[in-house]
């Protein structure tokens, strides 16, 4: 059986992307040579996911930014070389970015399959609203965030827990990296709803 990990990267305040550059600039040596040596995956994503980090491995750089730094550069690389699960209604076959499956139907469902049936991990990339999804439905089996120390009241997009049911968490590990970020990995187990 496979196991899924939910993985993000977030600032302090649970923001998940803004106008600052890649790792909001704050990544360091310790934290690159950690990230760089995770076990291969099967990455599962949506469209809009899809679409921005198949843009960055066709070349296309983030607004302000001149060209990708060598550890971006690795890194849209090694998503290239990785097996990747696309849900979507509204992207159209073949999928240009190699080694992309495009998957129609119901990602709950097939993300059930896909862990009754395989045996390599599953991992998220971005995907807000995959992960919630997945969540909900108590496929996720680690929960991992790596935050970064940086606080974007002011500028972040995309805040990552609104609309999560109530979750508890038990903690398997953590981490420092760098003297400054923070990692932090659960096992999580979604609560049932509670009364007002």
């Amino acid at each position: 059986m496979s196991e899924l990990l939910v993985d993000f990267i977030t600032t302090l305040d649970g923001y998940a992307s803004g106008p600052w550059p890649g790792w909001w600039g704050m990544e360091g040596p310790e934290y690159l040579g950690w990230a760089g040596g995770q076990a291969e995956a099967t990455y599962l994503m949506g469209a809009n996911t899809y679409r921005q980090m198949s843009g960055f491995a066709g070349g296309d750089v983030p607004a302000g930014v001149d060209e990708f730094r060598a550890e971006e550069e690795a890194s849209v690389d090694g998503l290239t070389r990785a097996s990747k699960v696309v849900f979507s209604s509204s992207l159209e076959d073949p999928l240009t970015w190699a080694n992309s499956t495009l998957v129609r139907g119901d990602a709950v469902e097939t993300v059930r399959a896909m862990k009754e049936d395989g045996s390599e991990p599953l991992s998220t990339i971005g995907s807000l609203s995959l992960c919630r999804s997945l969540l909900k439905a108590g496929l996720v089996d680690r929960f991992r965030v790596v935050m970064f120390p940086v606080i974007t009241g002011a500028t972040g997009a995309e805040r990552i827990y609104d609309g999560y049911p109530d979750v508890a968490l038990e903690m398997i590990d953590h981490r420092t990296f760098d003297d400054s970020i923070q990692l932090v990995e659960y096992r999580p187990t979604v609560l049932a709803a509670r009364g007002t």
